[in-house]
Formats: C-alpha cells, sequence, structure tokens
C-alpha cells in the first residue's frame, strides 16, 4: 500500500485532530508577502513549521510567525540543550513526510513534539498542508491545544 499524498496526510491530521478548518488553495509563491497575500492574511499569521534536529532520531516543530525568525538561545534554553541544528532537505522528509516548503505537524509519519511561539495565540493562522499551494486556516489557539504545544518566547524579529 503506497503512502498517502502528503496534502491527504496533513488533512487527515488535522480532521483526526477535531480541529475546525478552512483549506486555502493558492499558486506558487515565491515570498512571505506573496503567501499572505494569496492566503488572505497577514505575514505574522503565515505560520512557518520549522524542523529541528535535537539529538540522534530527536526532531521537534517549531511553529513561527511567519515575520519571525527562530531564537536560537531561546529556543535550547527552553529544552535544556546547548546543541540544535536544522535537518538538510532529504532528512526533513524522512522524519515527517513532507518536501520542505510544505512542513506541516498535521499528520507527521511521527508526531513528533511541538512548540510554538507564544505570538501565536489568540490568532487565526495559516499552516502549510503537505503540498505546495495548499494551506490549512486554524485557530491557533485550538491547534496548539491538538498538538499538545509547548508555548514559550521562541523567536525574534526577522
Amino acid at each position: 500500500m503506497s503512502e498517502p499524498s502528503g496534502e491527504d496526510a496533513a488533512l487527515s491530521g488535522v480532521r483526526e485532530l477535531g480541529l475546525e478548518h478552512e483549506v486555502r488553495r493558492h499558486g506558487p509563491v515565491g515570498s512571505l508577502a506573496e503567501a499572505a497575500a494569496a492566503r488572505g492574511v497577514e505575514p505574522a499569521d503565515v505560520v512557518k513549521t520549522i524542523v529541528v534536529r535535537r539529538g540522534d532520531g530527536d526532531y521537534l516543530f517549531v511553529l513561527v510567525p511567519g515575520d519571525r525568525t527562530i531564537a536560537w538561545p531561546k529556543l535550547r534554553a527552553l529544552l535544556g540543550v546547548n546543541r540544535l541544528s536544522m535537518p538538510d532537505a532529504a532528512t526533513a522528509f524522512d522524519v515527517t513526510g513532507y518536501e520542505r516548503g510544505t512542513i506541516t505537524p498535521f499528520g507527521s509519519r511521527t508526531a513528533w513534539p511541538v512548540v510554538a511561539d507564544e505570538r501565536l495565540l489568540g490568532r487565526r493562522v495559516t499552516l502549510g498542508a503537505g503540498a505546495h499551494g495548499v494551506a490549512v486556516a486554524v485557530d491557533a489557539d485550538s491547534a496548539v491545544a491538538a498538538l499538545k504545544a509547548q508555548v514559550a518566547d521562541v523567536t525574534d524579529p526577522e
């Protein structure tokens, strides 16, 4: 039996969590501003799902507002580790089932722990949905709760 497509896996993951959501499809985008415009949201509401390697075979997802970037010292302190890294694209695909640019915590091959930046709370946000040009709009608070995400200040302005 073949593995479901990235989009199928992601949207199944959203449904399995019982999240109210809206699928937003758009053409190719080349920047955060284009993605925000295509999704009808502010740049901060285009959430980047970043795969972070904590150790050998140990990964997590970090949910980052579109207009911000991971603050590595803050994230290391939160996790109590001295070293974190980002896997290459092939490893990220192997551990999530998603290509870079489509990665989402929903329906991942492994349900890695999730850390969400605190600035997402109280907003309606969009996350990748497993395929290029497909996003899912969700209430951030509901998504954070469903994913059992740890919420903290883990980003800095771009």
